[in-house]
């Protein structure tokens, strides 16, 4: 099994940056990808980013694409989530995510961490 647990969420003003960190163990963590979702109060848990085992391959979504960047250390068993120009649509609860193909599964991905909240000022 693969356990995950994020940090790094926090209040930030609009414009500003964050970067949150997924720290991850389990046997077979390295040959999954990881990834990241949000979801914000009333709305549905939605895909952000993704990288590929070998961090060669990422993936983002519209919404976020130029803003944040998504990498990992597969020594430290760790992925991070730079994000920069931070707006208020931004804030959500932000949960780490691991599955053989994060597109695939989207929101039935097979291993989440406990989610760490992000918070954008006006």
């Amino acid at each position: 099994q693969v356990q995950l647990v994020e940090s790094g969420g926090g209040l930030v003003q609009a414009g500003g940056s964050l970067r949150l960190s997924c720290a991850a163990s389990g046997r077979t963590f390295s040959r999954y990808e990881m990834g990241w979702f949000r979801q914000a109060p009333g709305k549905d848990r939605e895909f952000v980013a993704a990288i590929s085992w070998t961090g060669s391959t990422t993936y983002y979504a519209d919404s976020v694409e130029g803003r944040f960047t998504i990498s990992r250390d597969n020594a430290k068993n760790t992925v991070y989530l730079q994000m920069n120009s931070l707006k208020p649509e931004d804030a959500a609860v932000y949960y780490c995510a691991s599955d053989r193909n994060i597109y695939v599964a989207g929101r039935e991905c097979t291993y989440w961490g406990q989610g760490t909240q992000v918070t954008v000022s006006s």
